[in-house]
């Protein structure tokens, strides 16, 4: 049962969660995000268009500045198989790369060079709990 972010910890993918359980993480998590000044964010997912998914209903849900594709990641979004996405606000972009093996999952990390106390990664979460 994922009640709290501590719960997720170490888990190598996230727990399914009801509605309840939704709303609490929502809770606890965006207190900790709003006291950070940019993010980098990992998705691990089954196929790219999930991935991608996973971004895009966070980036909107955050209100993030939506991240665009390095050129030099050359993977395309509908890849059929197992991926890491890795997102950083800092460049703008986001790659894409196969992984197979991974757990499935969104971590985010909370980066603030004025308060590094605020700094820390949060997940995994699941994949479409921002997305509902």
């Amino acid at each position: 049962m994922a009640a709290h972010l501590a719960d997720l910890r170490g888990l190598r993918s996230a727990p399914a969660i009801n509605a309840d359980q939704r709303q609490a993480l929502l809770a606890e998590l965006k207190p900790l995000l709003a006291a950070c000044e940019w993010f980098t964010i990992g998705v691990m997912a089954p196929s790219g268009i999930t991935a991608l998914r996973a971004l895009r209903g966070c980036e909107q849900a955050l209100g993030w500045q939506p991240l665009q594709a390095d050129p030099a990641s050359g993977l395309a979004e509908d890849m059929p198989m197992g991926v890491f996405l890795k997102g950083n606000q800092g460049t703008g972009r986001y790659q894409l790369r196969p992984e197979q093996g991974l757990g499935e999952g969104l971590l985010i990390s909370g980066h603030c060079a004025s308060d590094p106390s605020a700094e820390d990664t949060w997940g995994p979460l699941p994949l479409d709990l921002f997305c509902s």
